[in-house]
C-alpha cells in the first residue's frame, strides 16, 4: 500500500548526456555521525571517541567512509539519474580521512551513457576545505525504466 502522492521517476537513459554534472556541499555534523552509528550498530571507537582516536595515527575521530559513500549514492538516487535508479557498481578510493565537522564539496559528472544496457557511469569526487581530494571514483547506475 502506497501512502501519499506518487513520486516522479528520474530521467530515462535516453535523456541523460555525457558531461552533465552536479555539485553539492555537505558539512558532517555530530547528528549525522550519531545517526549512522545508531543505525548500523557500528561501535568502532575511532569514529566517535576522542581519547581513543588520539592514540591512533589519525589523532582525532574520523568520519566512516561508508557515510561518504552514502552521500554520493544519495545524490545518484536524487539527481543523476534520479528516483528509481539502481546502482549496480561503485569503485571508490578514500584518499584522505575526513574528520568531524568537515565540509566536503562533491562533484558528480556523467562520463558514459549506454542506452543499450540502460546504464550511466558517473565520475565522483569529494574535496575537503583544504582543497584536498578525499574520495574519488565511479558509480554505475541503471536509470529508471517505465513499464509500458
Amino acid at each position: 500500500m502506497l501512502l501519499g502522492k506518487k513520486r516522479k521517476l528520474g530521467r530515462r537513459v535516453e535523456d541523460i548526456k555525457i558531461g552533465e554534472n552536479l555539485k553539492l556541499t555537505e558539512k558532517i555534523e555530530d547528528k549525522d555521525l550519531l545517526l549512522y552509528l545508531g543505525l548500523t550498530n557500528d561501535s568502532n571507537p575511532l569514529y566517535i571517541q576522542h581519547d581513543f582516536a588520539s592514540q591512533t595515527a589519525f589523532e582525532k575521530p574520523v568520519v566512516p567512509n561508508i557515510m561518504l559513500t552514502g552521500i554520493l549514492t544519495s545524490a545518484i538516487s536524487k539527481y543523476i539519474p534520479g528516483p528509481g535508479s539502481y546502482i549496480t557498481s561503485q569503485q571508490l578510493n578514500f584518499l584522505k580521512p575526513v574528520y568531524h565537522y568537515a565540509t566536503v564539496d562533491f562533484t558528480l559528472e556523467v562520463i558514459e551513457v549506454d542506452i543499450v544496457h540502460n546504464s550511466v557511469i558517473v565520475q565522483v569526487e569529494g574535496i575537503d576545505e583544504q582543497g584536498v581530494i578525499v574520495v574519488q571514483g565511479q558509480i554505475t547506475a541503471n536509470p529508471p525504466r517505465t513499464i509500458e
